[in-house]
């Protein structure tokens, strides 16, 4: 290894640089997503030591105002894309503390008072996420609806309902969509409880045991829109790494959702079946063969599926194995939460204009009818006769020959329970749908409104 002198000089010593580059890692060009919500938690953090009840006072209020205008200019500068993050900065949390103290001088060196970059970077995920969380609960929202309108559109257009991918009862376009629909309205409900587990703030934690001073942590918490406090100092700081292992959980299993709608369509856009049409510009050519019409959007959707779900899998087994307290190992755990959010999210959007713009062929999923699809049916009418159903059961299967094809629509649509091709209550289902859009709007305001207040905006 490298002797001291060619150490370089960062705010917490001098590092070789080679080490630098190493525990640094990827950090310098990630927490480029993460200053504003590190300016957030900063401006909080002045805002409640000029409260504390200490003399002399650690910052006063026209202290905490110098700083707030300071982190104003930071963000303004992240968002014209000139606030630099050095390699030894290391992190977004010492290069907003640099520009601090270089604006403000020994005032900006008393910014980071009472808390550790440990707590720091658990908010500025938190921050993140929460945001993301939000947009990636509209986007499913959006494709939810949309599934539901294609669904409300064809809802008595008979589809052959599989098992096995064989031919198997009388179904519909209605049914088959819906139900794609349903299974997001499901992820929605999941996402708004992973938002609410992540929605607590570990500021004031410092790193990990607490800080001798009379911090006001529940204020900070409030300041920036948490409904409260990680309670346990120790807690709060071990969420980091558990917290992006759930979400990314949950982002996977939205992705389970989208790689077997992905599937589905693939199939059912076969020539041999040609049951839909995929809207052209959503499906890419050949370089050889002139005919081609890919279907590249859903094979990636499909493959992505697979990256979030390893995401997920290397945050578990990457926290399984360390002991309380912080680790640095934790360091590993933001790429993946930060590639999991994005891919999901982008997923859920180019979903959303590819089932917009796919037709059904009407013919073809009629032409998908044979005598025996309507097999059960048949033994359900000898039911309602009188006959046992086992009994109704082996005639039809000893008599199948006989079979005859019957209107596959009104067959369908006979089906009229809850839930079934002709009981599919789409008010209902829209309404499942909006209650989650609105609680993601809600909140996208009033975390808004709290960052607008913490810097005057």
């Amino acid at each position: 290894m490298a002797g001291s002198s060619r150490a370089r000089v960062t705010t917490v010593g001098a590092i070789d640089p080679e080490v630098l580059a190493f525990t640094a890692g990827r950090d310098v060009v990630l927490d480029r997503a993460l200053i504003e919500a590190d300016c957030l938690g900063t401006a909080a953090h002045v805002t409640m030591l000029s409260r504390i009840p200490v003399r002399p006072p650690i910052l006063t209020k026209e202290d905490a105002a110098r700083v707030i205008a300071e982190l104003k200019r930071i963000v303004e500068r992240a968002r014209a894309g000139t606030f630099v993050i050095t390699m030894e900065d290391q992190d977004v949390h010492l290069a907003v503390e640099r520009t601090l103290t270089e604006a403000l001088g020994d005032l900006g060196k008393r910014v980071h008072t009472a808390r550790s970059r440990n707590d720091q970077v658990a908010l500025d995920l938190r921050i993140y996420a929460r945001e993301q969380l939000l947009g990636a609960l509209l986007e499913c929202g959006a494709l939810a609806e949309t599934l539901l309108v294609f669904a409300r559109r064809h809802a008595d257009v008979p589809m052959v309902g599989r098992t096995h991918m064989q031919p198997g009862m009388p179904s519909s376009v209605g049914l088959w969509a819906s139900a794609w629909s349903e299974e997001l309205a499901d992820a929605m409900e999941l996402l708004i409880a992973l938002y609410r587990l992540n929605n607590r703030s570990p500021l004031g934690s410092a790193a990990g045991y607490g800080v001798p001073l009379p911090i006001d942590r529940a204020l900070v918490a409030r300041l920036l829109g948490f409904d409260g406090a990680a309670h346990n100092v120790l807690y709060a700081n071990q969420g980091r790494g558990r917290l992006e292992s759930l979400i990314l959980d949950g982002l996977s299993h939205i992705m389970l959702i989208l790689s077997r709608l992905s599937q589905d369509l693939m199939i059912f856009t076969m020539p041999e079946f040609g049951y839909f049409a995929l809207p052209a510009d959503y499906c890419t050519g050949s370089s050889i063969m002139p005919q081609k019409r890919n279907p590249d959007v859903l094979e990636l959707v499909r493959a992505k599926a697979a990256r979030v779900r390893a995401a997920a899998s290397a945050v578990f087994d990457l926290m399984r194995g360390l002991p309380s307290g912080y680790n640095r190992d934790l360091q590993e755990t933001k790429e993946p939460l930060m590639e999991g959010l994005a891919v999901t999210r982008s997923c859920l959007r180019v979903m959303n204009g590819l089932i917009a713009g796919t037709r059904v062929n009407r013919d073809a999923l009629q032409k998908g009818f044979t005598a025996y699809v309507f097999a059960t049916d048949r033994a359900l009418e000898l039911v309602a006769s009188g006959m046992p159903f086992r009994d109704a059961y082996h005639h039809v299967k000893g008599h199948l020959h006989e079979l005859t094809a019957l209107n596959p629509r009104e067959a369908a649509m006979k089906k009229t329970h809850s839930g079934a091709p002709g009981g599919l209550q789409f008010d209902l289902m829209r309404a499942r749908i909006r209650a989650p859009q609105r609680f993601a709007r809600s909140e996208s305001r009033r975390l808004a409104a709290c960052a607008a207040r913490l810097l005057g905006a």
